[in-house]
């Protein structure tokens, strides 16, 4: 029985560490956001940002005119920017799109 509890306090703590571990890995980068409408697409850019590999979420209420990218540790800030820089389109005959430089 104590070999159980011992097995059982091991694997809690464990999984304790491992947690720990990945929430150190989790990274942000803010972004400042620019272009020509840009503000008025904020899914656009949500959806472009969450595209690339290792993004976990994207807060562009926190900070008017900026979006903070929460990520794996593995993701370039340019490639951050180059998700944004394809956000544009074009409504009622007018043209749109969104810029993205890195926040230092």
């Amino acid at each position: 029985m104590r070999i159980v509890i011992l097995i059982l306090a091991t694997v809690v703590w464990l999984m304790g560490v491992w947690d720990v571990q990945t929430q150190a890995a989790d990274r942000q980068v803010m972004l400042m956001l620019g272009g020509k409408d840009c503000e008025f697409y904020p899914k656009q850019v949500t959806d472009a940002l969450m595209k690339v590999k290792g993004v976990k979420s994207v807060d562009l209420q926190s900070m008017k005119g900026h979006a903070v990218v929460s990520h794996d540790g593995t993701v370039r800030p340019e490639d951050l920017v180059a998700a944004v820089s394809v956000v544009k389109g074009e409504k009622m005959g007018v043209k749109w799109y969104c810029a993205a430089e890195v926040m230092k």
